[in-house]
């Protein structure tokens, strides 16, 4: 039985050694590339540094007049988007066959006044999810251009570099670019080339900039994000089932790191004690080059190599065992509530107050939470300046943000509301991003139902930030911790940068060594009879010893 178990644990792991060697190389690899890949979707922060100045004035529609307007030119919109082909080659219509979606009560989620092209607009998220633009000047649907994209584009470069005189070029319209995640409900998008290698991605339905890089940040993501995540799969249409290749890719990896680590601590004879070493006083058994780095590498760096692959394998949520974790639709329009409030309704834009316009105030956000609204400038450094018209409040009171979470719970659990001043373990900042990505105080709720439920909420805004159950928060250590290590002293900077060099670069041995190995092994395995034979009686008998050596 042990002489079974032996065998089988030898062999399957030089099995799935030999088959995910160039894997575990690449995802290694990449891994580099990731780490220092700057993010190319935009931040918040991002969008308002590039934004165009506002300067709202008097004679432009209030959102209720738009909203109440627009009910035709809003569904003939949203039965375009729908006939688009979505990812795979699928239209959105027949993926939602597939799957009904909950009849949601339509209104208003969130409404922006920005200004894009030199045009006011009124940005409008709905209840359902889709996103459309209004004109502020006469209420109607709008639609970016391919000219109003190079206008876009050329303020954008303006606004980072103003003195360089930037040549732009417009390249196409896509629908469901690689590059770009989780922004169907903004397609297409115009995709602008600047001289310098620089391109953009401008949706065609907001004029809002979700994409921005440069060549150099695109040859990272492609020999990084692309490769580590499988993207090829969707390039060469098979987009529908890279998720169940991360999920066995990541599972096999991970077999094949215990079984390598378990091979490795039964082979370590390190002579503690005066037991014996192998020969010359050897700690390991292996005299060949990559044997010995491939044995020595699993051994040190096998057990973060194990975290890695196995939180690779939890991040594809095998069996759904845990709790999604974006806020669904659903949900959301519970929170916010029933009617249109209004105040929100009726207000008319004019001329900011003075403090606001010192302040370069780049757009204006309605915000609602029941019958109680806030109304905020948000100026291009990321402040937020609340403006009072009658009935509007600078933040919402606690008994509001309280009544929303009800709602949003369904069942009327009681909940706990706390005032955080400082980042947690579950709420905090990734290293590209702000404060204006991720503000501060925040409140936490914390709710007395089974599921343990914790919603993060900003306080003068209503949004949520995060909303985690106990299988959400298990999820957080066993993925982004062991994956990122993104937790306590180790994620600052450089201490975060040096512990990630060092096992990637043990990973990168690893692999190496591991396809090396690996391609011995086939050309063994595969070689004609007759050399195989030749070659081990040219090689004479081996001593017990050894012979164990050369089956590994």
């Amino acid at each position: 039985m042990k002489k079974s178990l032996n065998w089988l644990l030898y062999e399957t792991h030089r099995w799935l050694g030999v088959v995910l060697a160039l894997f575990m190389f690449v995802w290694f690899a990449s891994g580099l590339s990731i780490m220092y890949t700057t993010p190319m979707t935009q931040t918040k922060a991002q969008q308002l540094a590039h934004a165009e100045t506002l300067e709202p004035q008097a004679g432009w529609l209030s959102l209720g007049e738009v909203w109440a307007n627009s009910v035709g030119s809003r569904q003939a919109a949203v039965a375009k988007l729908k006939a688009l082909p979505a990812t795979g080659g699928e239209t959105m219509a027949a993926a939602a066959k597939a799957k009904p979606a909950e009849e949601l009560p339509l209104n208003i989620a969130d409404a922006r006044l920005v200004r894009t092209a030199g045009e006011p607009l009124w940005l409008i998220e709905d209840t359902q999810g889709n996103r459309f633009a209004f004109s502020a000047v006469d209420g109607s649907l709008r639609e970016i251009s391919a000219e109003q994209a190079l206008q876009i584009a050329r303020h954008w470069f303006a606004a980072k570099q103003p003195e360089r005189d930037v040549k732009l070029s417009y390249l196409e319209s896509v629908d469901n670019p690689i590059i770009l995640r989780n922004q169907g409900a903004l397609r297409p998008f115009h995709k602008i080339a600047g001289d310098g290698g620089e391109e953009l991605l401008i949706s065609a339905r907001t004029g809002e900039v979700l994409h921005a890089s440069a060549r150099f940040n695109r040859g990272l993501y492609w020999v990084g994000n692309w490769i580590h995540l499988f993207k090829p799969l969707e390039a060469i249409g098979l987009g529908h089932i890279r998720h169940d290749v991360q999920l066995w890719s990541g599972l096999a990896a991970t077999i094949a790191c215990i079984t390598g680590l378990i091979i490795g601590w039964l082979r370590w004879r390190p002579g503690f004690g005066g037991k014996p070493t192998y020969s010359q006083g050897r700690t390991q058994p292996y005299r060949e080059f990559w044997f010995k780095w491939h044995f020595w590498t699993g051994l040190i760096g096998g057990t973060v190599a194990l975290g890695w692959s196995l939180s690779g394998f939890i991040d594809t949520n095998p069996g759904k065992l845990f709790s999604e974790g974006n806020i669904a639709k659903a949900e959301a329009s519970r929170y916010l509530g029933g009617e249109l409030p209004t105040a929100m309704f009726d207000w008319r834009p004019g001329p900011l107050p003075e403090t606001a316009r010192r302040a370069d105030i780049v757009e204006i956000n309605w915000r609602r939470l029941g019958s109680d609204t806030v109304l905020l400038a948000n100026a291009r450094d990321g402040q937020r300046l609340p403006q009072t018209p009658d009935g509007v409040g600078p933040r919402f009171s606690e008994a509001a943000l309280a009544a929303a979470l009800q709602r949003l719970d369904g069942a009327g659990d009681s909940v706990e509301l706390a005032v955080l001043d400082d980042y947690d373990s579950y709420y905090y900042p990734r290293h590209h991003q702000t404060q204006v990505d991720k503000p501060l105080p925040v409140v936490l709720a914390q709710f007395r139902d089974q599921a343990g439920t914790r919603v993060y909420l900003d306080p003068q805004d209503g949004r949520i930030l995060a909303k985690l159950d106990s299988s959400r928060r298990l999820y957080r250590w066993l993925y982004s911790g062991l994956h990122h290590w993104d937790f306590g002293w180790l994620y600052y900077r450089p201490i975060w940068d040096v512990w990630m060099l060092t096992w990637v670069g043990f990973g990168v041995v690893l692999g190496a060594s591991s396809l090396v190995i690996g391609w011995k092994r086939l050309k063994k395995t595969f070689a004609p009879k007759k050399r195989r034979r030749a070659a081990v009686q040219a090689a004479g008998p081996l001593p017990a010893t050894l012979a164990t050596e050369a089956a590994d």
